[in-house]
């Protein structure tokens, strides 16, 4: 057996359910299993009896769940959820607060951990919100001094498959295989770092919390070095290439300033800079643009693509979505039409051209065929669409800068493949590469930027444009959503705009997490009670993902044009949509999205110098949920935002745990930025020094990672 072993050869009587569950978690190998790691260690010496609990103590105890009920109360129509949990020496009740799917989270018979505080009414003890994990209930914790030497194992499961059997599943590899160190003997000594072999061992198997916390440190340093030596390995080898030659490119920019109708920003200025500084270099540029929401990373793009035109070259633009692609495409026509550019538009329900032969103002409708055809011979410079663009059948006639829109939503090998569509010309041995952009509204912390994006040069546009007004961000409780409506309605009756954002499009999808349907707003009772009780006087339109291509562009047409006042809408308007007059962002079940979603959603509005306001309403509180959305109402810019999420919860969010190749406890590695600083440092004197190939096992490691595509959800 070695690492790469299958599972299904390892355990050979799977049932179904198991191969579904290991599926699910993303296990296929020996590897895949022992870098599971567990997410946290329970030590049975934490836990107290029933029996033992004091009124005021904070308390972890074991119980099987004996009852379980929610109620509305009658004043404040307010959801609780009861359990009552039993071990041998007594009972103790559960109390959760505005948490009604905890009754399905916790069947009858199920067995946990709950931790809290011990508060005591009408003589009965109790604990209020407590957090619990499930656990088995095969194994019940004895309290005895002997277990109390050894930590014992808590991984995310599926159904099928438990964290006890994970447990047990680890300790058989671990007995059966051999790890080979991959990392550099002298790494390992400098940072103190356990070998790989007896870093598994601890992970999984640890006998005190040190060896568990060294462990940690060898995985989270490890992690971070790889993905490191990964990125500047690839820089390096885009040094050596040669770049696709681009003439008078500071005449051409300086032509294309003329054509804005506003003065850039410094930032905006800064990062034109730097990119025309790149294509003048004789490599590709690999750059990131970062900038947040508004912030005008467009007008930049724009004038690369220009610069690109004027050279009598291609170049494409990669949006996420079918709305933003329309958005830029409309954008792009009204600036460089002036300089009559051609602009092509592809999606799944669109192909379209600028101008028009009728009205040169205007787009037409031509047919995919045709659009592709002209594409093809070079006729259009500029390219704009989604994912549609790195379909088999376009192809360019010389395709010289490659631009990707919230490039965190499309996989490396996406990237890679917009970037691969030069032409036969370009792939070519020596042939020069085509020029790489790619952008981001959602800010990065700089130790995630250093990690993830090693590989690209990075821009960032810090300020907005003149005369935005700062949005104002508000937590709009249960009893004040009356007040909100009314507060909408002098902004709509004013000729102002609003949208209203909910997690989900049928009241009757089902939750994973067990919310009920009056937690979860959903976008079509919530259009219908707008519409008919709360601004009848208004049109309300409708916006979510099922919609036909056609039906979303009229949608956003109507909107954009003020024939609908309000849009309700699921996420799909997250990024780029940019409607001037929209004053109001009100987002339900704002604990549903994360911070940086939230930070998207607040920055479809504030776009011109009007007043705005972005009223959150989570559907349920806890303390947790409370100091997130307090952070957007605080923050004044998503890298503050962004800074906040990776001190208290992780880079996962903002990036992702297969976004960034790194497992959760690399991701964790980067709220420490002098390990990622450190990483860093030794994965570029290794590619400097070119001393790579003296580590056979861990270039065959490299070699490994680069040939995995990393997809981006």
């Amino acid at each position: 057996m070695d690492l790469a072993t299958p599972l299904e050869q390892i355990f050979t009587k799977l049932q179904p359910r198991q191969k579904s569950a290991l599926k699910h978690l993303g296990l296929k190998t020996a590897e895949d299993l022992l870098r599971h790691f567990p997410y946290r260690y329970e030590n049975p010496a934490d836990l107290v009896r029933i029996s033992e609990v004091i009124t005021g103590e904070k308390v972890r105890i074991w119980g099987r769940v004996q009852k379980i009920d929610f109620e509305k109360t009658w004043k404040k129509k307010m959801n609780i959820a009861y359990a009552t949990a039993e071990d041998a020496t007594g009972r103790i009740k559960m109390v959760w607060f505005r948490q009604p799917y905890i009754a399905r989270m916790l069947p009858v018979g199920s067995c946990a951990i709950f931790s809290g505080t011990v508060a005591v009414r009408k003589d009965e003890y109790y604990i209020a919100n407590p957090l619990y994990d499930i656990v088995p209930c095969s194994v019940v914790p004895s309290f005895s001094k002997e277990d109390s030497s050894r930590l014992q194992p808590l991984y995310s499961s599926s159904a099928g498959i438990s964290s006890l059997w994970i447990s047990k599943a680890v300790a058989k590899i671990l007995a059966l295989i051999k790890a080979d160190e991959f990392l550099p003997a002298e790494i390992i000594e400098k940072y103190h770092l356990p070998p790989l072999s007896s870093a598994l061992r601890w992970a999984h198997i640890p006998k005190t919390e040190e060896h568990a916390n060294a462990a940690k440190k060898r995985f989270a340093f490890e992690g971070v070095f790889l993905i490191q030596l990964m990125r500047a390995s690839q820089k390096e080898e885009i040094k050596k290439k040669s770049g696709i030659k681009l003439s008078n490119i500071e005449e051409h920019c300086a032509e294309f300033l003329k054509l804005l109708p506003f003065e850039l920003t410094g930032g905006q200025k800064r990062a034109i800079e730097e990119i025309v500084s790149d294509l003048k270099s004789g490599h590709p540029m690999n750059r990131l643009l970062e900038g947040d929401v508004g912030s005008g990373k467009t007008a930049v793009a724009a004038c690369a693509a220009f610069i690109v035109a004027k050279n009598g070259l291609q170049a494409a633009y990669m949006a996420p979505t079918e709305i933003l692609a329309c958005q830029h495409f409309e954008t792009f026509s009204k600036v460089l039409g002036k300089a009559n550019i051609k602009i092509g538009l592809l999606t799944s329900g669109f192909s379209e051209k600028f101008p028009s032969k009728i009205a040169k103002e205007k787009s037409t409708h031509v047919s995919k065929t045709q659009l592709l055809k002209w594409v093809r011979e070079g006729e259009f410079p500029i390219l704009i669409g989604t994912h549609s663009l790195i379909e088999k059948k376009v192809e360019f006639k010389n395709l010289a800068l490659a631009m990707v829109d919230e490039q965190h939503r499309f996989g490396v090998a996406q990237r890679g493949k917009l970037s691969d569509k030069g032409g036969t010309t370009h792939k070519e041995i020596g042939a020069p590469m085509p020029h790489f952009l790619s952008m981001t509204a959602t800010p990065i912390p700089r130790t995630l930027a250093l990690t993830i994006y090693a590989d690209l040069d990075l821009s960032v546009i810090s300020e907005m444009p003149l005369g935005r007004v700062p949005i104002e961000t508000k937590i709009v409780p249960p009893k004040d959503r009356n007040l909100a409506y009314e507060f909408i309605r002098t902004r709509l009756v004013a000729g102002e705009q609003a949208f209203v954002i909910c997690p989900r499009i049928e009241p009757s999808e089902p939750s994973p997490d067990g919310f009920s349907q009056a937690d979860m707003k959903s976008v079509k009772e919530e259009h219908k009670k707008l519409k008919e009780k709360i601004f009848p006087e208004f049109e309300i339109a409708l916006m979510h993902g099922k919609l036909t291509p056609k039906e979303k562009d009229e949608t956003m047409k109507n909107f954009r044009e003020n024939k609908a006042q309000v849009l309700v809408s699921t996420s799909v308007v997250e990024v780029g949509v940019d409607v001037p007059n929209a004053t109001i962002m009100m987002i339900e079940g704002a604990e549903r999205f994360g911070l940086a979603q939230l930070h998207q959603f607040r920055g479809r509005v504030g776009r011109s110098d009007k007043k705005s306001y972005c009223f959150v309403l989570p559907s349920s509180y806890s303390a947790d949920i409370f100091r997130r959305l307090k952070a957007l109402t605080e923050a004044k810019t998503g890298f503050e935002l962004a800074e906040y999420d990776l001190e208290f919860r992780g880079a996962g969010e903002l990036s992702g745990r297969k976004q960034s190749g790194l497992s959760d406890i690399g991701m964790e590695a980067l709220k420490n930025l002098k390990m990622v600083e450190a990483a860093r440092a030794e994965a570029k004197t290794i590619i400097e020094s070119k001393t790579l190939p003296q580590y056979p096992l861990l270039e065959e490691k490299i070699k490994q990672l680069q040939s995995e595509p990393l997809h981006f959800e």
